[in-house]
């Protein structure tokens, strides 16, 4: 999993950098590049997501991962995003949310209260 956030990570920075590589001809058009506020902010999420998971949050992983894609799609669908890079950006943010499995933690279950008592009525008097 962290090399799946690291993997975004990467492919904003790439795409976000804003570096230029001296060329010998000036014919070559510049690469693409990503947004810088997006870069800036899509990063800041992949770091969350992989902070999560280190930290063996899968839900809230899950959860930022889910974001980040929405949020990817939402841009890409409004073309802001160039298109050079928009299916190498969409491919990485689709698979990173289906690949983690939200795993809650024990006794958070429905049914738990905080004392670790399941709900329901168990006893006593009925019809």
């Amino acid at each position: 999993m962290r090399r799946l956030a690291a993997a975004v990570v990467l492919v904003l920075a790439v795409s976000g950098c804003g570096a230029r590589v001296a060329t010998k001809t000036t014919t070559t058009p510049p690469p693409p590049r990503l947004p810088r506020t997006f870069a800036q902010t899509w990063a800041q999420q992949a770091d969350a997501v992989a902070a999560a998971l280190a930290a063996g949050d899968t839900c809230a992983a899950q959860t930022v991962a889910n974001l980040l894609r929405a949020e990817v799609v939402q841009a890409v669908n409004a073309r802001r995003i160039p298109a050079a890079l928009q299916e190498q950006l969409l491919g990485v943010v689709n698979d990173i949310p289906d690949r983690i499995v939200c795993v809650p933690p024990p006794g958070n279950g429905p049914g738990h209260d905080k004392h670790g008592k399941h709900g329901g009525d168990h006893g006593g008097g009925g019809d």
